[in-house]
């Protein structure tokens, strides 16, 4: 097989994986879009390309006097924006001391990061259901936005105190010659340069409210704290429920934030992304 063959092959495999994916991406997708068009409330009576488009249902979220749409949705945005820029600066913070001061404790306080990173948020559920209920923030959002705020350190730190440790320290030293104290090289020099993986932190801070489920479930209890994915639950959870169509154009707003925060950051995210977590 001459080279000119083999590599039109392995062009072709590429290819072939993308559409793949591609497909496996874009099936779902449709669907739910499409079932948030289709008039009726059955699953089974709908279709992905519906013969008449209706948006009944959008009107029903945002209008009916019923729906706590509007309600979740505002509920979900404050979690999310509250977290997303906690994260970053206590991250930022506590990665700046990891990366740039030797104390004790700080070589096993980074493998206790790594350590947590293997354990999942669900085996400390019911340790955090009794801290919440004993300092009085079960049902609430304050609880939640603590929690996710918590969750976040670990991982995260990691990823920014490996982007740091590619800063050069020389810069450091420079800045310190002409008179600059500690924070002042954080906030002028550290945290510009590191905009890239301080993007990625904001956005998967950002994104978590909108797509947990589990840890809401456990935590609140009252309709009017829900956030969208345990208030959408409900709309086939309930007792004689059928409202999957109603589920999937709630399903398709949840996008919108995502989306506009992906399109702010995206210029951050792939250096962010490839950069992160080089250096121990």
């Amino acid at each position: 097989m001459s080279r000119k063959t083999k590599s039109n092959l392995q062009v072709a495999g590429i290819y072939a994986f993308i559409g793949i994916v591609f497909v496996v991406i874009l099936y779902p997708l449709m669907w739910t879009i499409g079932l948030s068009l289709n008039p009726g409330t059955s699953l089974y009576g709908s279709s992905m390309i519906p013969e008449n488009f209706s948006f009944v249902h959008y009107q029903w979220l945002f209008f009916n006097p019923a729906s706590d749409y509007l309600l979740w949705y505002k509920n979900t945005l404050i979690v999310a924006v509250i977290t997303s820029i906690s994260a970053v600066v206590i991250v930022s913070l506590i990665a700046y001391a990891f990366s740039r001061y030797q104390f004790i404790g700080r070589k096993n306080g980074i493998y206790t990061f790594l350590l947590l990173q293997m354990f999942p948020v669900l085996m400390a559920m019911v340790a955090l259901y009794i801290l919440l209920n004993m300092v009085n923030l079960l049902d609430s959002l304050t609880g939640l936005i603590l929690i996710y705020i918590g969750g976040a350190i670990p991982m995260n730190v990691f990823l920014v105190k490996g982007y740091f440790d590619t800063i050069p320290k020389e810069l450091d030293e420079s800045a310190k010659i002409d008179g600059a104290g500690h924070l002042r090289i954080f906030f002028t020099i550290m945290l510009p340069l590191a905009k890239p993986i301080l993007a990625v932190v904001a956005l998967f801070n950002f994104m978590t409210p909108f797509m947990d489920f589990i840890l809401p479930s456990i935590i609140l209890r009252s309709p009017e704290n829900y956030t969208l994915a345990l208030g959408l639950f409900n709309f086939i959870n309930e007792q004689f429920g059928n409202n999957f169509t109603r589920f999937a154009a709630g399903a398709v707003l949840i996008a919108i934030p995502i989306a506009t925060v992906f399109l702010f950051l995206q210029r951050y995210l792939i250096s962010g992304l490839t950069s992160g977590a080089t250096k121990g």
